[in-house]
């Protein structure tokens, strides 16, 4: 689950925060962008400049649908901070150097959050609702006895995100089922044993067209080639260059306007990682951990929150595509916690 957007709607101290960062995101006049609002949500609506748009594909576009009551955690479960209160407590105000200890327990949670996240891939079909991919994540999760991080987190009102075709993250689950053709990021984050692990993937429902295809194969090629990138002392920013200088190469953009993130009992800390060329300052440590997870597309940058708070959709309705790890920067490079392997 991605940083940043999905606080800026509850916390005007972040809008500050995010306008600050979107600017180290600019590379010369063409990367300026607006976060002018008719609403307290700082992306409602960023200005698009272009006037040839593109052919994006053969795919449904996508709206929120009908939300079912929010699903009930046992008391036996370990539930994080905010599980009744909807809010979190503050993050680390420095990025963490996580001991032995910490490493362990994070990476107990994100292979969970992995194995849950391929399991459910294998359950995916045409006509399933994502409330049922929902209810499916959220008793996988409990069954492993623990929770799943996103639910009620400042009041989201699911246990996974849903995000098909134009919606390009923190899409909650409802109603609509999924239709041939469909490309879908399903967002897993539990919390275990005290720590948070992250991942997602896009998955292809039935016959997906070939400019889909190809989108989502750009996407994880974006995230491969920014993990290999990391290193003892590399700087943040670098991550950033790496994934936009293949999607560019590849006739791609980055989406800007949400970051990856540290991770630990907090389910987001230190450092933001940003995924567009950024002169953004710092650099990598042994010990550090955190998520890469960019939002590739063949349109525009710009994306519209909806009423909800939550749902980011593209204002050209143009598809994206992610994949999410959570990794440790190690004296030999990034090692992935959210790995099967």
């Amino acid at each position: 689950m991605m940083n940043l957007c999905n606080l800026a709607t509850k916390n005007t101290a972040l809008h500050r925060k995010i306008s600050n960062i979107l600017l180290s995101c600019r590379n010369g006049a063409d990367r300026k962008v607006s976060t002018t609002s008719k609403s307290a949500a700082i992306f409602d609506r960023f200005k698009s400049k272009s006037s040839n748009p593109k052919d994006f594909g053969k795919y449904s576009i996508v709206k929120p649908g009908n939300v079912s009551p929010q699903l009930i955690v046992p008391d036996h479960i370990l539930k994080p901070p905010y599980a009744e209160t909807a809010q979190p407590p503050p993050p680390p105000k420095e990025i963490e150097i996580h001991d032995e200890d910490s490493i362990l327990s994070i990476y107990s949670a994100c292979k969970l959050a992995k194995r849950v996240l391929h399991w459910i891939g294998t359950k995916l079909e045409v006509g399933m609702t994502t409330d049922e991919i929902d209810k499916l994540v959220h008793n996988k999760i409990l069954a492993n006895n623990a929770y799943p991080s996103p639910l009620n987190y400042l009041g989201f009102p699911k246990s996974v995100c849903t995000s098909i075709n134009n919606v390009a993250c923190h899409g909650i689950p409802d109603d609509r089922p999924l239709e041939d053709g469909d490309i879908i990021n399903i967002d897993i984050t539990v919390y275990f044993d005290g720590h948070h692990g992250d991942c997602s993937e896009t998955f292809l429902i039935g016959n997906v067209d070939e400019k889909g295809r190809e989108l989502v194969a750009i996407a994880r090629k974006c995230l491969d080639e920014a993990i290999d990138g990391c290193q003892h002392y590399e700087t943040f920013s670098n991550i950033g260059n790496i994934i936009e200088n293949i999607a560019k190469s590849n006739g791609y953009d980055v989406v800007p306007a949400f970051a990856g993130h540290g991770i630990g009992k907090y389910f987001h800390g230190p450092p933001d990682i940003l995924h567009c060329r950024n002169n953004y300052s710092g650099c990598m440590k042994t010990g550090m951990i955190f998520t890469i997870e960019p939002i590739i597309t063949p349109g525009s940058r710009e994306v519209e929150i909806q009423e909800d708070g939550w749902t980011a959709i593209m204002v050209d309705n143009a598809r994206t595509a992610q994949f999410e790890e959570t990794i440790l920067v190690t004296p030999a490079g990034a090692k992935i916690l959210t790995s099967l392997e």
